[in-house]
């Protein structure tokens, strides 16, 4: 998405703590990695255990953003920590409504900008690598374990990828799964407009016969100890052996069953990855759609959206109420992470 439309945005705003409810930590730190030029930037939400000053995460001309403690202390405990990758066009903070929640229930959640697929530097082109974003949530996972704050309160135990649309298939590979690029070309030829990504990729003349090796890469981290996938990409495609040899837990959620987008498609009429995964969970969400897990949005968002001939991310099919669905899968998450 263009940058103006979900660029993060951390808002400090008076606050008497007195009044708030219930708000999780949050920080922000820069990722030094070999296989990428420049810092990336990461965050990091947590049980909050001092109070400091408020400020929104996310808040911009679309989306809501979510209200934080930022700066605060940890409460004390032993927690688990969720690895998560945004989607295609997404950042870090536009998943503040669901950090926030997670952070809120006794989960540490890290997150990174994906160069070359996040806001305002999202390229079909570039798009092609979910194990070079796993490189990249594995950098960030170094740098806290190392850190002389954070360590402390990390139950190196229960250390989950989770990911949205293409984080999806980000948190596989951190999970072992890798992809095909033959079969993922032979699915698009296949599914033309109907599939959503492959519409993507087409929008930025990607020959996927020549410009898909990426996907065979494996961006395993034996350090993950259980993947999230929601609505995930590139499951036409995952390599048999990979799959096969996956022993660890997955939850699987897919939104909508009705507007269910025909690329996030996991069952037995799609690529079938809930059948193919020996130890996968599967949950679907209805009535909602793959945008359904996008933040909420502002009054004007959609306007906006329109104007700048945008995706339509604020609309819902009818009757979906976006609040109440993410609820549902802060609480599916929150649910699994925290039984491991």
């Amino acid at each position: 998405m263009k940058s103006l439309i979900i660029a993060f945005s951390l808002l400090p705003v008076a606050s008497a703590l007195a009044v708030e409810p219930e708000l999780a930590g949050y920080d922000r730190f820069a990722v030094s990695t070999a296989h990428r030029p420049a810092l990336l930037q990461a965050s990091v939400w947590y049980p909050a255990g001092t109070r400091t000053y408020a400020g929104y995460i996310g808040k911009g001309p679309v989306f809501k953003g979510t209200k934080a403690l930022v700066g605060a202390g940890i409460r004390e405990g032993d927690y688990p920590i969720v690895l998560f990758s945004h989607g295609s066009g997404g950042n870090m903070d536009a998943l503040s409504w669901l950090s926030s929640s997670l952070a809120k229930e006794g989960i540490i959640v890290v997150a990174v900008n994906h160069p070359g697929s996040t806001s305002g530097d999202s390229s079909p082109r570039r798009s092609l690598q979910p194990a070079e974003r796993a490189a990249d949530l594995s950098a960030a996972l170094d740098q806290l374990l190392n850190d002389a704050y954070f360590s402390r309160f990390i139950d190196k135990e229960r250390i989950v990828a989770a990911g949205f649309s293409l984080g999806g298939a980000t948190a596989l590979s951190l999970g072992g799964v890798t992809f095909e690029p033959e079969t993922y070309a032979e699915y698009c030829q296949e599914f033309g407009e109907k599939a959503q990504d492959c519409v993507f990729f087409a929008k930025g003349d990607v020959d996927l016969t020549v410009m898909a090796g990426g996907l065979a890469a494996n961006g395993r981290d034996h350090r993950v100890k259980a993947v999230v996938s929601i609505d995930p990409g590139f499951t036409y495609a995952v390599q048999s052996e990979s799959v096969e040899q996956m022993k660890l837990p997955v939850q699987l959620i897919s939104l909508g069953e009705r507007n269910l987008w025909d690329a996030a498609d996991i069952g037995p009429n799609g690529s079938n990855l809930t059948g193919k995964l020996e130890h996968a969970t599967h949950v679907t969400l209805s009535p909602a759609n793959h945008f359904t897990f996008l933040d909420e949005c502002t009054e004007q968002g959609g306007e906006i959206l329109k104007e700048e001939e945008d995706d339509p991310v604020c609309d819902d099919p009818a009757g979906v109420d976006r609040a109440d669905i993410h609820r549902q899968i802060a609480r599916e998450i929150a649910r699994f992470v925290l039984n491991l």
